[in-house]
């Protein structure tokens, strides 16, 4: 296990209204995944092979 904490970060496309997602990618193994409203809610993690088709999914062409 490591100790590294997470370093989250927004989308760059994200607006200041507050209504999105927080990303860490930073941790060894895991892409962890938080609402920027609720800082201290839950958080899902993600294997990065996931989460890079997550990715690859969702984006517009």
């Amino acid at each position: 296990m490591t100790n590294a904490r997470p370093c989250w970060r927004r989308s760059t496309k994200s607006q200041e209204t507050g209504n999105c997602v927080e990303v860490a990618d930073n941790v060894p193994g895991v892409v962890l995944v938080r609402d920027s409203k609720d800082r201290s809610g839950p958080t899902l993690t993600f294997r990065p092979s996931a989460w890079r088709a997550f990715l690859a999914a969702t984006r517009t062409r």
